[in-house]
Parts: C-alpha cells; sequence; structure tokens
C-alpha cells in the first residue's frame, strides 16, 4: 500500500515535471550547449569554442554598461515605483470614499500594452511636437522644452520613469493585498495605547510586511532589468548604446552580428545575475524577519 501511495504521488507530480523539464531545463542545457560554440545561426555547422565566448563577455564594455543601464532602470523603479505603490496602498487601505474605483485606475497602467504605452510616452515626450514641451511651452516655461527621448542624457531616465509608471500598479495590489492581512486589532490595540501614526507604521506595518517587501523588490529587479519592449517603442535603435539594455544586446548578438552562440553566452550570464540577486535579497529579507 504504502509503494501504491508514492507511485500515486509521483504520477500526480510527474505531468508538471515533464512540461518543467521540457519547456525550461531542456532549453537551458541547448542554449548552454550553443554557448560553447560558434554559429551563425544558419548553416548546420557549428565551431566549438569552448569558454572563449565567456571570456569575451568579460572584457565586453558594451555588454556591461548595458547592465548597469538596466541597473540604474531598477534602481528608479525600486524608489519611484515602490514608494509610490506603497503610499496609493496606504491610501487604499484605509475607508475612503470610491476606494474600489481608485485600486481600478490604479491597477489600468500594467495590463495596457507595452507597445501602446511606448507610443503614446513617445508622442508625450517629442521633443518637436510632444505633448510635455507644448504645455511648459505655454505656461511661460520655454527654457525647460527639451529634446527628452534625443538627448543621451535625459531618454534612460524618461524611459525608466515611465517604466516606473507602467509597473507600479503591480506593486501597489501586492502591497495592498498585504496589508488587508494585517490584523486590524492591532491598530485599534496601538491606537488605545497613544501610539501615533508613524509609530504604528514602523512598528506593526513595516515588520509585518517584511514578506510582501521582499517580493515586491524580487519581481521588481527581475522586470526592470528584462525591460525590451517599452524601450524599442520609445526609442527604437536611434541612441546607440545609451539606452541598451541586456536583452537588446542579446538580441543585436544574434540579429546584428549573427553570434547566436555569444548572444546564448550572454543569457547564460544575465540569467545567473538574475538569480544571484533575487537570492540575495531573499536571504537579507529572511534576515531582517529573524532580527
Amino acid at each position: 500500500m504504502k509503494i501504491k501511495s508514492t507511485l500515486a504521488n509521483y504520477l500526480f507530480v510527474l505531468p508538471a515535471v515533464v512540461i518543467f523539464g521540457v519547456f525550461y531545463i531542456y532549453p537551458f542545457l541547448k542554449v548552454f550547449q550553443l554557448s560553447l560554440m560558434e554559429w551563425d545561426g544558419i548553416l548546420p555547422t557549428m565551431q566549438f569554442v569552448g569558454m572563449s565566448n565567456f571570456k569575451e563577455i568579460m572584457q565586453d564594455k558594451i555588454w556591461w554598461n548595458s547592465m548597469w543601464q538596466a541597473g540604474y532602470i531598477t534602481l528608479i523603479a525600486l524608489t519611484f515605483q515602490n514608494c509610490l505603490a506603497l503610499l496609493l496602498a496606504l491610501a487604499c487601505d484605509r475607508e475612503i470614499k470610491a476606494g474600489n474605483f481608485f485600486r481600478v485606475i490604479f491597477f489600468i497602467p500594467p495590463i495596457l500594452s507595452e507597445v501602446v504605452v511606448g507610443l503614446i510616452w513617445q508622442w508625450i515626450l517629442d521633443g518637436n511636437y510632444g505633448i510635455l514641451n507644448t504645455t511648459l511651452h505655454n505656461l511661460g516655461l520655454s527654457a525647460l522644452v527639451h529634446n527628452w527621448l534625443s538627448d543621451p542624457k535625459t531618454a534612460l531616465t524618461c524611459i525608466a520613469v515611465v517604466h516606473s509608471w507602467k509597473g507600479f500598479g503591480w506593486g501597489f495590489i501586492i502591497l495592498l493585498a498585504g496589508l488587508q492581512t494585517i490584523p486590524r486589532q492591532l491598530y485599534e490595540a496601538a491606537k488605545v495605547d497613544g501610539a501615533g501614526s508613524w509609530h504604528v507604521f514602523t512598528k506593526i506595518t513595516l515588520p509585518l510586511m517584511v514578506p510582501v517587501f521582499s517580493m515586491v523588490i524580487i519581481l521588481t529587479i527581475l522586470g526592470s532589468m528584462q525591460v525590451f519592449v517599452l524601450i524599442v517603442s520609445m526609442v527604437g535603435q536611434g541612441l546607440v548604446h545609451h539606452t541598451d539594455v541586456p536583452v537588446l544586446r542579446i538580441l543585436a548578438s544574434m540579429t546584428g552580428s549573427s553570434r547566436f552562440g555569444y548572444a546564448c553566452a550572454q543569457g547564460i550570464i544575465f540569467g545567473l545575475v538574475l538569480i544571484i540577486v533575487s537570492f540575495t535579497q531573499k536571504k537579507l529579507s529572511e534576515r531582517i524577519r529573524q532580527v
């Protein structure tokens, strides 16, 4: 009976294991195999080069510059995006009029198409006929008129802000759900004891929200580091390397240079970086919870 029970359990798990193996394990092994090759993606012949592609990546300044630029977008998202999401979640967690209406409104940006969002913001930030520059000119602030997406000094920041605007709704929903799991009796007891709003927030809300914060931070990092469609729809390839991110570099290696092996090596390095960052954040959150 014990053997039958064990086999039955494995049979229930088997479909998930097969799907994971076919769509995750096998592709990863195939990508790792290709990363050891020099291949143009067309001819059937491949040249084994070992770890040469990985060594080349370590000396590729353009690649690491794209990593830093993705990190900059991620930093803006971790601060501006998540702070905005937290403030709005705290506001909607209270008993306010039209609370459900605001919850729906705040969740609209994340479900919009990235291509549509990118094109709309490209129109808003256009240096010649954009709404932003037109508004600044009409308000008598012509000195602030700028080619926002054509200037390498401002293009990446504009992309980061738009990315944060589009993504804050996910954090808002998750943080709001976390806030609503906190027992209201704790807040009531704190008020009875004379605790102020800041004291309640730092002593009750923040400690109990650490697991939620950790999940939101990890999702923000993973999503921001992999931003791609928004950049293409806003600036395309017009600024060469000034708005490059890792996914764009991988695509350039595949389609521009026809170096599929090198692109696969870049993908593996990029994946390892994301895994390390995610596990580091997870360990930090666990230590904070223990303190």
